[in-house]
């Protein structure tokens, strides 16, 4: 397939920097120090991204109506070696009456970046890269809910910052494309049978029984093909109109692509008047949506009293707490929300909240990496129950991983990556994995863990297999 690049521009575009680790020398930390705000019509952020979703490195962050949306395209500098996110970034100021995200760059965390981050960790390699920053001097940005959009521009002086939000603000006058109609997927196969993954549970069931673990997360993929001419943006379009996450996401890479339709949020980092803090979402408990209101209440009220479910999300609360802890100041770690519902298109979560202010000098990113791979996609004790994973599964890659942005007035917001399509291209097209899990602990039952696998699976199979 060949997918089109994009040269029409009213700047020079410059190709961008790539593939060795970042340093202040290869990154003037000025590069982004300085910003540009132009407010435009309000647009549906999808459509804008349909101009140029085959283009390399296209990359949409979306939100439901009360978020913000990005639409991003042509970043200066790409690092898919090493793991300095703070050298690449530098530091700059951000406008008071703008977005959160402001310019900066956005980031793929594989799940195996924690061999990185934890030596002990299961070193096992996939195919995608542990880590790929991109940084974007220029982006869309779109607020539902106030019917707002502005570009915004970035570079090393004033005129730099506004010819950028110039450019950005020329995206919006590109041709869109119709949605796609029709089945997306050619084939979508069930990689790990019903018999095999209860197999997987019970044996985890029983090494929690002898102490090994407390709680592990098992998953197990679908993979398939997109019907010709169908590319990874068609998904990405059809899951947006039909239920968008509040950490939805499309990225464009060389010869792969990422879909995400994730609820999730791993971290997010904000500066406030006493210094950084960092604020983690974790998501355990799971039930179906019910075909009518009243089946539908029912399962939420059955969610909520379960006690499996409620032990299950506190397991992965105090880790998250342990985890914020070893880059917090003393006494600030907290937990505002616990067992909170939430309920989806397809299913409904219980959400918990912990929150904690960081330790003088620390980051965003110390805290990132502190916490990664997120909790709630593991187990715990952490590094035991990726073991254990690792015995089931293959190289999860961008799944369970994390997609993020990270600003140049140091905050940072990062999803955990689940309800997510992980696409390679090849030359029959584009082949897809994606996979559902849950947490499994020492009263788990095999047959209705493999039950919530398929819950969870089913909006991204309805997606690719049936009509929009």
């Amino acid at each position: 397939m060949t997918r089109r690049q994009v040269n029409s521009a009213p700047m020079r575009y410059r190709p961008p920097v790539r593939s060795r680790p970042a340093s202040h020398s290869d990154h003037p930390t000025a590069d982004l120090a300085c910003v540009a705000l132009r407010a435009t019509a309000w647009a549906d952020p999808v459509e804008v991204a349909s101009a140029f979703a085959d283009e390399i490195h296209a990359c949409v962050l979306l939100s439901g109506a009360e978020g913000w949306s990005y639409v991003l395209r042509r970043p200066d500098a790409v690092v898919d070696a090493g793991r300095d996110l703070e050298a690449l970034l530098g530091t700059g100021t951000a406008l008071s009456d703008g977005p959160p995200f402001q310019g900066g760059v956005v980031g793929l965390a594989a799940y195996e970046l924690s061999a990185q981050v934890e030596a002990t960790a299961p070193q096992a390699r996939g195919d995608w890269p542990d880590l790929t920053l991109l940084r974007y001097p220029a982006l869309l940005a779109f607020h539902a809910g106030q019917r707002r959009a502005v570009a915004i521009g970035r570079g090393p002086d004033a005129r730099a910052a506004a010819a950028a939000a110039d450019f950005a603000l020329s995206w919006l006058d590109a041709p869109r494309r119709a949605p796609r109609a029709g089945m997306l997927a050619a084939e979508a196969v069930l990689a790990t049978s019903d018999r095999r993954h209860a197999a997987a549970v019970a044996e985890t069931v029983d090494r929690i029984a002898a102490g090994e673990i407390f709680q592990a997360n098992l998953a197990r993929p679908w993979r398939g093909r997109l019907a010709a001419g169908a590319s990874p943006f068609d998904l990405f379009a059809r899951l947006a109109r039909q239920s968008t996450a509040g950490y939805a996401a499309f990225l464009n890479l060389p010869g792969r692509a990422l879909v995400s339709n994730s609820p999730e949020r791993f971290l997010s980092v904000r500066r406030q008047a006493d210094g950084l803090w960092a604020e983690t979402h974790p998501i355990k408990g799971t039930r179906p949506r019910g075909a009518d209101p009243a089946a539908d209440a029912a399962l939420a009220a059955e969610l909520l009293a379960s006690q499996k479910d409620r032990a299950e999300n506190l397991m992965i609360v105090d880790l998250m707490r342990n985890d914020l802890a070893r880059v917090s100041a003393p006494g600030t770690v907290e937990v505002p929300e616990l067992y909170g519902l939430r309920s989806y298109s397809n299913v409904h979560h219980l959400v918990s909240r912990v929150r904690a202010r960081l330790q003088p000098g620390r980051t965003a990113w110390d805290a990132f990496l502190a916490a990664f791979p997120p909790g709630s996609v593991t187990g715990a004790p952490k590094l035991q129950a990726m073991q254990v994973i690792a015995r089931h599964e293959a190289p999860r890659g961008p799944y369970c991983g994390s997609l993020f942005w990270a600003g140049v007035d140091a905050a940072l917001e990062a999803s955990v990556l689940i309800r997510t399509v992980a696409l390679t291209e090849n030359a029959a097209g584009w082949a897809f994995e994606a996979r559902a899990g849950g947490g499994i602990v020492a009263d788990s039952d095999p047959r209705a863990e493999v039950g919530e696998t398929t819950a969870k699976i089913g909006a991204i199979l309805k997606a690719l297999m049936g009509e929009p």
